[in-house]
């Protein structure tokens, strides 16, 4: 980052970001239909990574004087200003969260995400523990998350080996609304006709299980990881060690946050804001993020003002303590989302 001393000087604000759009095999084209955000002409747009410090894939900032800076430079001037201070203290330069949309036209394929040991040893990276929290879905749409009761690795491996894999997975019915968590070791997939939120940790290593039996964007099958998927795998809700997987009730109480999740890696809350409110973060050594599913809404803090609309997202350094969160005509809704220690 350039002028790092002048920045330093400059108060911190709300911030927005450039997206950044991944084609995929599954890809559809409802990130610009329903939520408006221009992919150019990227066919099978599948992710939008709204919010990324993943190395080779950082985000840009879109607004103020920090624009056109990336956001690992950011956390490099900054530090604890605006990620928060336990938090830089823990992670350093790297952001610990990504932000995305998915939009599956098709199947995803069936994988699970190492957790934190595991991905250091292998990768030397964050495990990856996600949530998703559902925008839109088709009639019948459906996910999976997690196996069937009583399946567990010398029934999983019978099923692989008998061509019955389907059978043992857990699946579940899905309407706009509906998160499900989905912690590191979980088998899960994203079926068709589904454009969700998804956060999760700062890591993109995945061991794809299944794929259906399709080819992929070359032509030919997709690698498989069945190997290393077994050592990461966890079947049974008692090995998971905080929250299982699978679906997670949650109130929609307007004008104010309804606490969704709360998990060792981010905690979550859903607003649905028909007139203003004020959010109090002088008690939280954390960044905040805001992403807009639906509507749009002003957020002022320390004396600036930042708008978005369905589908961005806002991070809110840590440093802007006091946030005033202004809904536009038709209110709007938000995912709210901060480390804990």
């Amino acid at each position: 980052m350039q002028q790092a001393e002048q920045y330093e000087e400059r108060q911190l604000y709300p911030l927005k970001f450039m997206p950044i759009f991944k084609e995929k095999v599954w890809g559809g084209e409802e990130i610009r239909k329903t939520l408006g955000l221009d992919y150019g002409d990227l066919p099978n747009c599948g992710e939008a990574w709204m919010l990324s410090g993943m190395e080779g894939e950082e985000s840009v900032v879109a607004n103020g004087f920090l624009e056109g800076n990336t956001l690992v430079e950011l956390v490099e001037v900054y530090m604890g200003d605006l990620v928060g201070e336990g938090i830089y203290q823990r992670f350093g330069l790297q952001f610990p969260l990504l932000f995305k949309w998915i939009d599956a036209a098709g199947k995803l394929s069936v994988q699970v995400h190492p957790d934190d040991a595991l991905a250091k040893e292998r990768a030397g990276c964050l495990g990856k523990s996600e949530m998703w929290f559902v925008r839109k879905a088709s009639a019948g749409a459906r996910l999976v998350c997690g196996f069937k009761e009583n399946v567990n690795q010398m029934r999983y491996l019978k099923a692989l080996q008998e061509e019955r894999f389907e059978q043992v997975l857990q699946d579940y019915p899905v309407r706009g609304g509906d998160v499900f968590n989905i912690p590191a070791g979980t088998v899960h997939a994203i079926g068709e006709g589904i454009l969700l939120a998804e956060i999760q940790q700062s890591s993109d290593l995945t061991y794809r299980i299944y794929d259906w039996n399709r080819p992929g964007l070359d032509g030919k099958p997709r690698a498989l990881h069945q190997k290393d998927a077994l050592k990461a795998l966890r079947f049974a809700a008692k090995e998971f060690p905080g929250t299982p997987p699978g679906p997670v009730a949650y109130s929609r109480v307007p004008d104010m946050t309804n606490p969704v999740l709360d998990t060792p890696n981010f905690q979550v809350g859903y607003l649905r804001l028909e007139r203003g409110v004020e959010k109090d973060f002088s008690g939280l050594d954390s960044f905040v993020v805001y992403m807009c599913c639906s509507g749009s809404a002003l957020l002022r803090a320390d004396g600036q003002t930042v708008g978005m609309r369905q589908g961005e997202v806002v991070l809110l350094p840590a440093l802007c303590q006091v946030v005033d969160i202004l809904p536009g005509d038709g209110g709007c809704e938000l995912i709210e989302t901060f480390m804990g220690e």
